[in-house]
């Protein structure tokens, strides 16, 4: 951790607006960069902690995208003004909605991303865990707060568990990222059905008063393996949930797989242990917490004033009959009478700089200053008079936002894929951006509807949530005999129905990619001719089943006859060229330099201490325990895939070895952080007491190396754990 002062002062006079906290990260990135440009630090361990702190590897040799994490993806007007300078400064100039609600930077250079963070960090946005295996940015219903079928509005609570967990000790080095969402009704808009936790608003009368709280959902994933969230609750108290959350994160961080990453994430770990014992070692974990009730100010919490009367320019659309069909797709109104807000379709989620400052400027006239980022890679509006949609929709025109459908079948979702992700395997926003062309001249009437969403990933792993759509695609290639093709994995059946039922879409069929749109029209077709009356498209697929798609695609896949053998949007032969994921990358580090972490946490813990941050120095102090009972393990080539399982084998293969003394047993005494409150008598004894353990590990180390004569490399798999 950097505590250089001079880098602190000059940002903070640089950026007035700037927080302390956000000071010391940009301080330490800048600290980073040097150390790994000078070569003092090992590219991969670099890599690992520049993840976290939003600056992630790109497709193209030497820059970098830069992800922003903004809390149910709200910004002012000022914030988007900021993104958009910055975008221009230090990149093309385009801002990309992701959907985690999330603006990304493409074609950053690693040493403009400290003054990219400035920039935006004086603006009140940060970049800390925005990548890597954090807590990720929290989503939630764009409509929250003005959503007609809510029982209250959940931004104050999303607010609150972002604040929360921010540079929260226990969430960032885990095995793997946490994913969490907000819906605002039972609709179930922001897909908690597969996320890690899931929170859904509801009301409680007990005793004659109105209680809030909300049903809880866990353990959901799309990926490779997806997996519809389990309920834990359909009703937890408001006050429990950062708790709850706090808790099992905890047991997350403990139990769950590290080596083999592609089972690290929070649905293998329930599966493994069964949801019984699961919340059995949450509700063992939760004497340990900060809190025991966290209580959120939602009163406090007040909706952003419309914007001050004035006469628009004008009140009659530029084009009426676009006008009246943009009014019925993109326009409703709010719970609050008399107001109404805009769904604003962004094609592909990209916003130039330019537009997005005029886009800024027409929200400070005609509309609250709170604008919502949505899990669709568009914008909502709100707080908008119904005399000036005219003008609204005018302004829009002129800016390119004005097209109808949003959230229906022609607003197509889609991931970067190969324009700058390394991962891409085809090119998602080409074969989009094709698909919304055939819905728009060839289904008009779909314009409207939003039974159906589409979704594309470049690649399996589901950034553009392709299994969470009725009609999926995500990016794969097939041979023509010593030819590779791009495809698409066509997957069906996933979303969620009208009744808030959460599905993930099931494998079909790999198509050539330039065969997607003939793909689409079939399914487009068959359903319109053979529905039952009001059918959902998902009722209709799982009617039919899976082997009736199979043979109405199957002819598509013949490529004896396919003459187009590019990608969309390419000119040149498709060569498959698959980066490695940098959450996945294998590095080499030494025993010497884990010790070193362990050292750093209990610095740390210190630290903690002195600001009367009780918990927050037991966990540090934890966290040394383990690191540095994985140091001698890994010296010993002990695997070490859990942090749980380790302090086991530490026991085994150190103290009932007689190769280490420690009196009593090693798992039981670390594993007291959750047997008692965090008081600061408490914190103080574990924290003394971890340092003890850690100045027997360096005499230990000590006498291995004099024996061995040279530290050892361990591959960082292992040191996952």
């Amino acid at each position: 951790m950097s505590s250089n002062p001079n880098s602190e002062s000059i940002t903070q006079t640089l950026y007035p607006g700037i927080s302390p906290a956000a000071a010391a990260d940009i301080a330490e990135l800048k600290t980073r960069i040097k150390g790994f440009q000078t070569g003092t630090e090992d590219e991969e361990r670099f890599k690992h902690y520049r993840l976290t702190r939003g600056v992630y590897g790109q497709r193209q040799f030497g820059v970098h995208m830069f992800r922003t994490k903004i809390p149910y993806g709200k910004l002012t007007a000022d914030q988007l003004i900021r993104l958009a300078d910055t975008s221009e400064k230090y990149t093309p100039g385009n801002l990309h909605i992701t959907t985690r609600q999330n603006i990304q930077f493409h074609y950053v250079k690693l040493t403009d991303s400290p003054k990219v963070w400035e920039a935006l960090a004086d603006a009140g946005v940060t970049a800390r865990e925005a990548c890597g295996n954090t807590v990720r940015n929290i989503t939630a219903s764009a409509t929250a707060g003005i959503d007609p079928a809510e029982p209250f509005d959940v931004s104050p609570y999303v607010q609150a568990m972002f604040e929360y967990f921010l540079r929260n000790p226990i969430c960032q080095e885990m095995g793997r990222k946490i994913k969490i969402a907000f819906s605002s009704s039972e609709d179930d808009s922001a897909f908690t059905y597969f996320h890690d936790f899931g929170f859904i608003p509801r009301l409680k009368i007990e005793n004659g008063e109105t209680l809030r709280g909300f049903k809880l959902v866990i353990a959901g994933g799309l990926g490779a393996v997806g997996q519809v969230a389990q309920t834990v609750s359909e009703f937890i108290p408001e006050e429990e949930i950062i708790p709850f959350t706090e808790a099992a994160i905890r047991v997350f961080d403990r139990y769950g797989e590290r080596e083999k990453r592609m089972k690290a994430r929070m649905k293998f770990l329930l599966k493994k242990l069964g949801k019984e014992e699961f919340l059995r070692l949450v509700a063992a974990e939760r004497k340990a917490v900060r809190q025991q009730t966290v209580w959120v100010k939602h009163a406090d919490f007040t909706q952003p004033r419309p914007a001050e009367y004035k006469f628009a320019p004008a009140n009659t659309p530029v084009d009426a009959a676009a006008y009246v069909l943009w009014r019925s797709t993109n326009v409703f109104e709010q719970k609050q009478e008399n107001w109404f807000a805009v769904n604003v379709l962004i094609p592909l989620g990209d916003i130039d700089a330019d537009r997005a400052r005029r886009l800024a400027a027409l929200v400070k006239e005609y509309a609250a200053d709170d604008i919502r980022l949505t899990i669709g890679q568009g914008l909502v509006l709100k707080f908008i008079r119904e005399e000036h949609l005219p003008h609204i929709f005018n302004e829009l025109t002129a800016l390119g936002f004005a097209l109808p459908g949003a959230n229906s079948t022609a607003d197509i979702t889609s991931c970067p894929g190969t324009d700058t992700c390394a991962l891409g395997v085809t090119n998602s926003t080409g074969l989009a951006t094709k698909l919304s062309e055939v819905v728009r001249d060839e289904y008009p009437a779909l314009v409207g509807d939003t039974g159906i969403k589409i979704k594309i990933s470049g690649c399996m792993n589901g950034c553009g949530q392709h299994t969470a759509a009725n009609i999926g695609f995500h990016g794969s290639s097939i041979k023509k005999g010593a030819l590779v093709l791009p495809a698409m994995q066509v997957v069906l059946g996933g979303g969620v129905d009208t009744d808030g039922q959460g599905f993930i879409a099931e494998k079909v069929i790999k198509l050539p990619t330039k065969r997607i749109p003939a793909a689409l029209r079939l399914l487009l077709d068959d359903y319109a001719a053979n529905a039952e009356e009001n059918e959902y498209f998902n009722a209709f697929y799982y009617r039919l089943g899976k082997r009736y798609f199979y043979d109405l695609l199957k002819p598509l896949a013949d490529t004896d006859t396919l003459t187009d053998l590019f990608d969309w949007g390419q000119d040149a032969a498709y060569r498959r060229e698959i980066g490695v994921g940098e959450c996945a990358g294998v590095s080499l580090d030494i025993i010497g330099t884990i010790l070193n972490d362990a050292k750093e946490k209990l610095q740390l813990a210190d630290e903690a201490l002195a600001h009367s941050a009780w918990s927050d120095g037991i966990y540090h102090a934890y966290a040394a325990y383990v690191i540095g009972a994985k140091a001698l393990l890994l010296a010993a080539d002990v695997r070490c895939n859990s942090q749980v399982k380790m302090l086991a084998d530490f026991q085994t293969n150190y103290i009932d070895a007689g190769e280490f003394a420690f009196a009593g047993d090693f798992k039981t005494a670390v594993l007291q952080i959750n047997k008692h409150e965090p008081t600061e008598d408490f914190a103080k004894e574990y924290i003394n007491k971890s340092k003890e353990f850690f100045g027997k590990v360096i005499e230990k180390r000590e006498k291995q190396l004099h024996l061995a004569g040279q530290d050892k490399e361990v591959v960082s798999q292992y040191y996952n754990a």
